[in-house]
């Protein structure tokens, strides 16, 4: 069983994600370097954008951009 605090996964990277409508919480985690526990939390606070598509929540990949500060828009 892993812990919060280690994680398996590579980190992803931007432009990993440019091309994607959408992501998961745990790839926003990834993209941020926090682990899996704390992406939810923060998603739950309202710390990473999130919508809901029935049952299931998704991060859209514009906002966290925005959130970055990585999109062109000046």
């Amino acid at each position: 069983m892993s812990t919060d605090s280690t994680t398996t996964e590579a980190p992803l990277t931007i432009a990993d994600l440019q091309d994607r409508a959408t992501c998961t919480i745990e790839e926003a985690g990834r993209v941020l370097g926090i682990g899996r526990w704390a992406a939810y939390r923060a998603a739950t606070r309202g710390e990473i954008p999130t919508l809901a598509l029935g049952r299931r929540k998704v991060v859209p990949v514009p906002a966290l951009l925005r959130l970055l500060g990585a999109t062109e828009e000046e």
